[in-house]
């Protein structure tokens, strides 16, 4: 099956209320401002598929990733606020995955390819903070913390001069891992 033909089965289902209940929203995209649509959000279910959810609009701010599950009150299990913004689909990639990672913003300073997950930069690659990247194959999750915790930011294909630009204020990222069919 083509990657196409497999987004197209991707689902989320917000929810205004805990456990499932009052007003909902169905997204099987992309949705870059969802206000009009819910005040808030307290629970959600994705059927298929994985996501990444947004507190503010325009795929701004605090970022979480949504797997294929049941949340019936996620903001208390993941430390959200009830305010969802935007969402982003993730596609699943099968090929390889590679990406560059720079110390410094502008891709400064040190760099490194990753090809595979890492729960420690420092430890791994000894470099003391990741400011920018170039991500030329998959999709990735960026984290502030080493192994995998903290705050988290979302990468696919493409430049990321500064992380700063992004509303990733100051956050350093100190491990990485790659969104694969594991994730789904």
């Amino acid at each position: 099956m083509t990657s196409t033909g497999m987004n197209t089965m991707n689902r989320i289902t917000f929810y205004e209320e805990k456990n499932f209940q009052g007003r909902t929203y169905e997204c099987m995209s992309d949705c870059p401002d969802m206000s009009s649509y819910l005040s808030r959000c307290q629970s959600c279910r994705v059927e298929r598929g994985c996501f990444m959810v947004y507190d503010r609009s325009n795929y701004m701010g605090n970022q979480y990733f949504m797997r294929r599950g049941e949340y019936s009150d996620y903001m208390s299990m993941m430390g959200m606020n009830d305010t969802i913004r935007s969402c982003r689909m993730i596609p699943m990639h099968r090929g390889s995955f590679r990406m560059n990672i720079y110390e410094r913003e502008n891709f400064g300073g040190q760099m490194s390819e990753l090809m595979d997950d890492s729960d420690n930069i420092m430890d791994r690659y000894r470099m003391s903070n990741c400011m920018s990247c170039n991500v030329m194959e998959g999709h990735w999750l960026m984290y502030e913390q080493p192994q995998y915790r903290g705050r988290m930011m979302y990468v696919r294909p493409g430049e990321y001069r500064n992380f700063m630009n992004m509303g990733g204020s100051s956050m350093r990222f100190m491990s990485m891992k790659r969104i694969n069919e594991s994730c789904y």
